[in-house]
């Protein structure tokens, strides 16, 4: 809920006598605060210690495989899309968290046909109330806007989703809690820094406003009270990152993990945007949202109990 409520507020402006910071611009320093996070849970749980090792000279230092390698390059393009995804101009919280989360719903049945596991009849119905949600949803889009970019963004969300699901299924979902372990600590090893080197590229590029934000960010543009709002938001946001993978990684199917996953997102979604209509003036949920959020909720109730 901190992360999407303080990414929305500083990029909205609605942070008393802060003005509005292109999203693109949040993302340096909140990168830099996720590989910091990154990098105290791996030294402070021990869990590096699980990692593959390769060795450098006379060190021998964790490395990952290649198959948590690209896992954790999708993980990176998640975190970027998914900062970016609130901050769009006219796209509310609770909208973008019902086209990713409900997304990423669909996406976890096939994952598991596609590994020969058969979902549970209670992932069919889950499927149909989110679709139903989306549905709902969606019935609004005249009133927030869809641009070509945030369509994009969600787009690239999902696929690397996809990917990332796959990878977790086939390499990472195990009875014993060292392969679970090494999975983890080899695929966080990537993320942060991968996702600090594709941002630094695409600043250097500088094509477009997108890539100017990004090296304003790098550069020195956001300072002082924005700053330091945008580490929170790369703290919290590493937060949600360790604490749903761990989710992910949970022996059962990917459509029992899943939804007990992006329950949490849609939940901290509205809970995010109705702290900032009380606390900052912010637009409330509309009826409908709150409609498609509470049939993805009915939908995570139901695979609960199957």
């Amino acid at each position: 809920m901190p992360f999407t409520a303080l990414t929305k507020a500083l990029s909205s402006g609605l942070v008393p006598g802060q003005p509005a910071v292109d999203g693109a611009a949040i993302l340096p320093a909140s990168t830099v605060a996720s590989v910091v996070v990154t990098f105290v849970f791996l030294f402070s749980s021990g869990w590096w210690r699980d990692a593959g090792r390769v060795q450098l000279g006379g060190l021998s230092l964790p490395a990952p495989s290649r198959w948590t390698a690209l896992s954790g390059a999708c993980t990176a393009l998640i975190l970027v899309t998914a900062t970016l995804a609130y901050t769009f101009e006219g796209v509310s919280i609770v909208f973008a968290m019902l086209l990713m989360r409900g997304g990423v719903l669909a996406i976890a049945p096939v994952v598991d046909l596609l590994s020969h596991k058969r979902p549970r009849p209670a992932a069919w119905v889950a499927l149909a109330l989110c679709g139903v949600a989306l549905i709902v949803a969606s019935s609004e889009v005249d009133g927030f806007g869809l641009s070509p970019a945030a369509a994009l963004d969600i787009g690239l969300y999902l696929a690397a989703y996809f990917v990332r699901l796959r990878l977790i299924d086939r390499l990472g979902k195990a009875s014993d809690p060292a392969v679970t372990r090494r999975y983890f600590a080899e695929e966080q090893l990537v993320v942060a820094p991968f996702t600090m080197v594709m941002l630094g590229l695409l600043a250097l590029w500088g094509e477009g406003s997108l890539m100017g934000h990004l090296r304003e960010g790098f550069t020195g543009g956001v300072t002082g009270l924005a700053l330091g709002l945008a580490l929170l938001v790369g703290v919290f946001s590493q937060g949600t990152g360790i604490f749903g993978t761990l989710i992910f990684l949970d022996p059962r199917e990917s459509s029992f993990a899943v939804p007990v996953n992006r329950s949490a997102s849609v939940l901290a979604g509205v809970v995010a945007t109705t702290i900032l209509a009380l606390t900052l003036g912010a637009d409330y949920p509309s009826a409908r949202e709150l409609i498609g959020a509470g049939l993805v909720v009915l939908a995570v109730a139901i695979l609960s109990r199957h």
